[in-house]
């Protein structure tokens, strides 16, 4: 696509008291980022820009977006990007009732987007954003202890306990700018490699044990494969998938139809369906939210049906 013309963007909002803040990293590698910044002339004719100086800073700005009384407040970024804004959001009471989360994804997979079906290029994710309109779905969270005591914290799409959140926890950073997302299977062989604690998964009637549980409030893992096949992000309730076992068996057994058809076969995992989750494991396991490692189990899970507004689906 050849871009916006500099001096005529191409939409204008319906409702011009709309404001738009969009929230970006200068210094994001990949080609999406850099044509990105190329738009940046064209987007800011419609919106406030604020850049981040730091890991964790678009926590903090989307926080800051929310209190300045923006309508909308856009997440330019990957997965994680996406999470620190809406967890910044969430921080300001009422903070999702006053302000909606757009996305522009500029990440290495994009999950979130891919599960909405929307546009993965800058130019048309930003019009859908432009239009105004409006979805509702489901907020997750997690609640877990530390020594500062309570801790909760929001995802949109996905929630792991076990070897994915160890795969995350092992990537190698530098070779992840290198190879893209082949940087967590590289850290995913390393994780097949050690104890896998048990853990144990609850909602207070049913109970699981497994090496891995993910958590899904939409279809998709990864992006791409579809291993909660029932979710609906407006259902109110969160599918949890157990795997009983998650070392290089499992992965022999699933591999080939989990890269071709998508999905996993019913015989390697099982489902349970509930608003809300407690996890607890016999050693330490970490978790992660929406592809970002955030703490260790013990955890709670649940959502607030219909508590998170998008902009441009």
């Amino acid at each position: 696509m050849g871009g916006f013309p500099l001096d005529t963007p191409p939409w204008q909002p319906p409702n011009s008291r709309v404001r738009i803040c969009v929230i970006f990293n200068p210094t994001a590698r990949g080609d999406k980022a850099r044509h990105f910044r190329k738009q940046l002339d064209a987007i800011g004719a419609h919106a406030a820009l604020k850049q981040t100086t730091c890991a964790g800073d678009a926590h903090r700005l989307g926080t800051e977006a929310v209190s300045e009384g923006f309508d909308i407040v856009v997440a330019a970024g990957g997965d994680g990007t996406m999470n620190e804004v809406l967890n910044g959001l969430g921080d300001v009471p009422d903070g999702f009732a006053r302000t909606r989360l757009g996305v522009l994804p500029l990440g290495t997979v994009n999950v979130l987007a891919r599960e909405l079906g929307l546009p993965l290029s800058t130019e048309p994710a930003w019009e859908a954003i432009l239009r105004n309109r409006e979805l509702r779905v489901d907020l997750p969270w997690a609640e877990w202890t530390t020594a500062a005591g309570k801790q909760r914290r929001y995802f949109a799409q996905l929630a792991g306990a076990g070897l994915d959140a160890r795969a995350i926890e092992l990537v190698s950073w530098p070779l992840k700018k290198k190879i893209g997302p082949l940087a967590y299977v590289v850290a995913g062989l390393k994780a097949l490699g050690e104890r896998a604690p048990q853990i144990t998964i609850s909602d207070g009637r049913t109970s699981a044990t497994g090496e891995l549980v993910l958590l899904g409030n939409g279809r998709l893992y990864g992006g791409h494969y579809e291993l909660f096949p029932q979710a609906d992000m407006s259902d109110g309730l969160l599918d949890a998938t157990v795997f009983p076992k998650a070392g290089w068996g499992t992965l022999l057994r699933t591999g080939p139809l989990l890269l071709i058809c998508k999905r996993l076969p019913k015989s390697v995992s099982r489902t349970l369906r509930s608003p809300a989750f407690t996890l607890t494991s016999d050693g330490p396991v970490p978790f992660e939210l929406d592809g970002e490692l955030v703490g260790h189990l013990p955890a709670t899970f649940g959502l607030v049906p219909g508590a998170l507004r998008l902009a441009g689906p």
